[in-house]
């Protein structure tokens, strides 16, 4: 009988599986033509190792893989109950915490290889994790969508490893809100989105929700709706990224300020940007989202 060896851990309530060891072999190459091989060959295995009954629509996988981009200490391929993710930030840290967990990473700096590029990330004594994300981007603004039963929202755009369409004014309330109410309402908002042609922005899938509402001066509280039709139970590290890109590009966010980014749950990632360079457009920043706590990890396979 074939084996997967994996650890499940969660992140603020997110669970990942890191997959160690038993899948197939993907090749080398840089990691977003090893991730539409193993999509376009193995596709079975993804759907083995994270479906039921296995797993559930909620469950992250992340295949560790050596890395191609120099100085990554080892890349990572983040896939779904669908398909396969650019970037992962709550899947992120649980690698990152499960490594630990099992003896392989110690405190320390280190970069990862991804799909969308590498990130840098750094584990702390007391084990929490922090991670600095791939560039992220505000794609489109003012985008006006009608949505049956919620009449039009205005939205825009955004990248942060992976597309979304981030609503700043959501028709529900999201403070203890029903994730179920919020879920229709989100799988209503990404129906129309896509009738209106735009699943896709500047050659980027547009393939997650997120209603983000501002509980007070830097404390803000999402909930994201990812590809298929799991709700994300952490603050959404690639969320955190893509609003961070908002907030900078409307300018209601300095950078180095710290915000309180808040999940379903309750639980919190801390946050801030960077600016890319000398010169980039308002819209082009580092966010650097970070959950600190241990997290759990639980051996099996």
């Amino acid at each position: 009988m074939h084996r997967i060896a994996f650890v499940d851990s969660h992140t603020g309530g997110e669970p990942t599986r890191l997959l160690l060891a038993g899948f197939p072999d993907l090749g080398d190459g840089p990691l977003a033509l090893r991730r539409a091989r193993l999509l376009a060959e193995h596709d079975a295995w993804r759907r083995a190792a994270i479906g039921e009954p296995r797993g559930h629509e909620a469950l992250v996988g992340a295949i560790l893989v050596p890395p191609h981009e120099p100085g990554c200490a080892f890349g990572v391929i983040f896939v779904n109950d669908v398909g396969a993710l650019g970037m992962c930030g709550h899947g992120l840290i649980g690698v990152v915490a499960s490594l630990a967990h099992l003896g392989r990473l110690a405190p320390g700096a280190f970069r990862v290889d991804t799909p969308v590029g590498p990130v840098a990330c750094a584990l702390e004594q007391d084990g929490a994790v922090t991670f600095e994300n791939v560039p992220s981007r505000v794609l489109r603004r003012d985008l006006a969508l009608t949505v049956p039963g919620l009449g039009e929202l205005r939205g825009e755009l955004a990248w942060g490893g992976n597309g979304f369409l981030l609503i700043r004014e959501p028709p529900l309330k999201l403070a203890d809100g029903d994730p179920l109410a919020l879920r229709a309402a989100c799988l209503a908002i990404r129906e129309a989105l896509l009738a209106a042609g735009l699943g896709a922005c500047e050659g980027l899938p547009i393939d997650h929700v997120e209603l983000v509402a501002r509980l007070g001066p830097g404390h803000y509280r999402n909930f994201v709706l990812c590809p298929g039709g799991a709700w994300d139970r952490s603050p959404c590290g690639t969320g955190t990224s893509a609003l961070l890109a908002s907030l900078a590009a409307r300018g209601e966010l300095e950078p180095e300020r710290a915000v309180i980014v808040e999940g379903p749950t309750g639980s919190r990632f801390v946050a801030r940007y960077r600016r890319r360079r000398r010169g980039a457009s308002a819209a082009h920043h580092r966010p650097r989202p970070s959950h600190r706590g241990r997290r759990a990890a639980l051996r099996a396979g």
